[in-house]
C-alpha cells in the first residue's frame, strides 16, 4: 500500500537530512562513524534538491529514479552496518534501524504519484 504521496516524502527527506546531521552529537558517533552519517546527509540533501518533487530545486532526477536510489541504500546502509561498521555497536544499531527505516519508507511511498 502506497499511502506517502510525494510532497509527503519531500518533506520526511529534509527531516531525515536533519536527522542525519544532528545524529552524531546526538548519539556521539566521532570518526568514522561520524564523518559517514554527515557524508550521508550531504549526499541525502544533494538528492532530495535535485528530485523533481516539491522540495526540489533543480529537479534533474526523476521521481521514480530516486525511489530507486533509496532501495539501493537502504539496502547498502544495513549491509556496512555489519561490514564497515561492525566494530562500533552503536554505528551497527544505528544504520540497521536507518537503513530499515529507508526501506520501509521505500514500500509505502507512491513514487509514481502526481508531484506537485
Amino acid at each position: 500500500m502506497k499511502f506517502i504521496s510525494p510532497r509527503v516524502h519531500a518533506f520526511i527527506d529534509l527531516l531525515v537530512v536533519v536527522f542525519l546531521f544532528a545524529s552524531p552529537t546526538v548519539f556521539g558517533f566521532t570518526g568514522t562513524l561520524a564523518m559517514f552519517t554527515y557524508v550521508l546527509g550531504i549526499i541525502h540533501l544533494l538528492l532530495t534538491l535535485l528530485t523533481d518533487f516539491s522540495m526540489g530545486v533543480v529537479k534533474i532526477i526523476p521521481l521514480p529514479i530516486h525511489g530507486v536510489i533509496e532501495f539501493v541504500v537502504g539496502v547498502v546502509l544495513i549491509a556496512l552496518a555489519y561490514t564497515l561498521f561492525k566494530n562500533y555497536p552503536d554505528g551497527t544499531l544505528y544504520y540497521v534501524i536507518f537503513g530499515t527505516i529507508v526501506l520501509l519508507t521505500w514500500l509505502v511511498t507512491d513514487y509514481k504519484g502526481i508531484q506537485s
